[in-house]
């Protein structure tokens, strides 16, 4: 069966380029409005959105922030394709709850290699288990709710994403390199204070609630979640 992608993109002929890269292997609707697509997913659910920040009516931020906050699209995969590329509005993106950030122009070899990726990954995480525990921290993958000393902690998307990586790998060193990879699906080691900011943050938080130190820096080589 065909997974379902939804595009919302108001350049027509980048919709149209859209349609006919995913024609072979996706059932691909396309939308010129962020409120388009909401009134379509009241009907259909699709596998994967992509959608530009720069729409007319509401943008394409605001969308998002909707859609993570809906309990029924919150867990679909979201890549934001946009022209505008720079470093403090993909992580505006991606904190806003952004599987994947994406920026134009770009080849659809690329982009389809991208939704490929995502759907991977939604596909894996929907298999892993509900609870894991590690000390003090208890992250409630049913719930997407982290709690320390059985306090709930607020974290955005990424950072849940990255503590949830750390701790599965608890004790041991995760590289950079792969973190940027799972977490953001860089295949390059780039925009790497991205992955420095949300660290820190991610400590912060994790503060107020312990006075334990959970997240170590193996300096050149990447983080370490520390059991205590």
């Amino acid at each position: 069966m065909d997974y379902k992608v939804f595009v919302v993109e108001d350049d027509e002929s980048i919709r149209e380029l859209y349609e006919i890269a995913f024609q072979d292997k996706f059932d691909c609707s396309s939308f010129v409005r962020a409120e388009d697509m909401f009134e379509a997913l009241k009907n259909k659910t699709p596998d994967i959105i992509i959608l530009d920040l720069m729409l007319p009516g509401m943008d394409g931020l605001k969308a998002l922030t909707l859609l993570k906050q809906d309990s029924q699209t919150k867990d679909i995969p979201v890549i934001i394709a946009s022209a505008k590329g720079d470093e403090s509005v993909k992580v505006r993106g991606l904190d806003a709850g952004a599987d994947d950030y994406i920026a134009k122009p770009f080849g659809m070899l690329e982009l389809i290699a991208r939704v490929k990726a995502n759907l991977r990954k939604s596909g894996s995480r929907k298999n892993e288990e509900d609870l894991i525990e590690c000390g003090s921290v208890r992250i409630n993958n049913a719930e997407h709710v982290v709690y320390v000393n059985g306090q709930v902690v607020n974290l955005t998307l990424k950072e849940y994403n990255l503590l949830a990586l750390l701790i599965k790998n608890a004790d041991c060193v995760v590289t950079r390199e792969r973190i940027l990879s799972e977490v953001w699906d860089y295949e390059f080691v780039g925009e790497t204070r991205t992955l420095d900011m949300h660290i820190k943050s991610l400590r912060s938080k994790l503060a107020e609630f312990s006075d334990e130190q959970f997240i170590l820096t193996i300096r050149g080589v990447g983080y370490k979640f520390i059991k205590n």
